[in-house]
């Protein structure tokens, strides 16, 4: 039986249900984020740059320099003889140079200083970047839904690495301290590597539509994700006793490998009362600790490789893959490190390889959470 068909219907009129749009789920939360993703990235580049400086500062035992804390006032440096004498004098007045550097001249404590100096600017630097970046994504309201709350973090662990950067040096300034605590070194360093996760991260979600992001996620490898975290985890441990080493220049002790000064285990690794000190204080258990574990690391990034190589998603498994060569460059870096006695260009190389190491095994844990599919060849 027929439909019937209202008067006011035109012979022949067809009525058809509207199409759906494509790219429904990014419609009004895109937002501009190929901008906001080049900005993630000069605000990720400036940041390595800050830790790739902040190595040679301590490296050239600088970051004791300038004995205050202004952020605004402190951007300006001497620009006058006096001014210049005057923070020479603040510097003879701290253990540094009463215990270690006494006799210093004015010419070499601007080398210092300058060092010290060009830390601290190019964190004011970075805060600029990101405060004029996200207030002005803010105000023309281009920030992708869900995304404001993320960016604004960035900026609270930089204005944190800042007040922890002054804990860190006012521990230097009293007593008979002639470095920063290594603790209060390991927590800056360990923070920094934090944010260049937490960028890393955002960048690559970034990289993609947001209906890819919710279309990989059923693709996800639970397991290899897993394995990839621990290792994630071991790294970000390794980080910090490397820092550990660096703030008590334990790398400049023990310059022989695989032995340490002809022994497994060195035999004044436990003379420091109370013996928790040791752990922080004593260079030869400190980097016997750095050794050991770097070990452990390396294996299981090598069971990690093998793992990953099962993956059905080649770009993951190519992933995984850089992340093994990076960490065998490291191991690599790292006995040479040991066997030159650090010297200045090859310890700020290691680090820098692990700056790399760490951004390649976030984006190898992001490939395990959303994998990107290729085709039946590739894979």
């Amino acid at each position: 039986m027929s439909k019937t068909r209202s008067i006011f219907e035109e012979v022949g009129e067809k009525q058809e249900a509207p199409a759906t749009a494509p790219g429904a789920i990014d419609k009004g939360r895109g937002g501009a984020r190929g901008a906001i993703r080049a900005w993630l990235i000069l605000l990720a580049a400036l940041v390595v740059v800050m830790i790739t400086v902040g190595g040679l500062t301590r490296l050239t035992d600088s970051g004791l320099s300038i004995t205050e804390w202004a952020p605004v006032t402190g951007a300006i440096p001497p620009m006058d003889a006096a001014t210049w004498e005057s923070e020479f004098e603040k510097y003879r007045a701290i253990p540094e140079y009463q215990l270690q550097n006494k006799g210093m001249s004015l010419a070499e404590f601007k080398v210092i200083y300058w060092w010290e100096w060009g830390h601290r600017q190019l964190g004011r630097v970075i805060g600029l970047v990101w405060a004029v970046g996200f207030l002005y994504f803010l105000i023309r309201r281009q920030i992708p839904t869900g995304w404001t709350g993320r960016l604004l973090l960035l900026g609270a662990l930089g204005g944190l690495q800042g007040a922890i950067g002054w804990w860190m040096v006012a521990s230097g300034l009293t007593g008979t301290m002639l470095d920063v605590a290594s603790y209060r070194l390991a927590t800056h360093l360990g923070l920094a590597f934090v944010i260049i996760g937490f960028i890393a991260w955002f960048s690559f979600e970034l990289a993609r539509p947001e209906r890819e992001i919710m279309q990989a996620r059923r693709l996800r490898e639970a397991r290899l994700g897993t394995l990839a975290s621990v290792f994630v985890g071991a790294l970000f441990i390794q980080i910090l006793i490397g820092a550990l080493v660096a703030g008590i220049d334990a790398g400049r002790s023990y310059n022989d490998w695989p032995l340490m000064s002809g022994e497994v285990f060195p035999s004044n690794a436990l003379d420091l009362e109370p013996m928790w000190r040791n752990f922080f204080e004593n260079a030869g258990m400190v980097q016997f600790i750095h050794r050991t574990w770097g070990y452990l690391v390396f294996a299981l990034a090598i069971y990690l490789g093998v793992r990953a190589a099962k993956s059905p998603h080649k770009l993951t498994r190519k992933a995984f893959g850089r992340v093994g060569l990076l960490i065998t460059a490291m191991v690599v870096i790292g006995i040479v490190t040991v066997l030159m006695s650090a010297p200045l260009w090859i310890a700020i190389t290691h680090q820098f390889v692990g700056v790399l190491l760490w951004v390649a095994a976030i984006y190898a844990l992001f490939l395990t959470r959303f994998p990107i599919e290729t085709s039946v060849r590739d894979a």
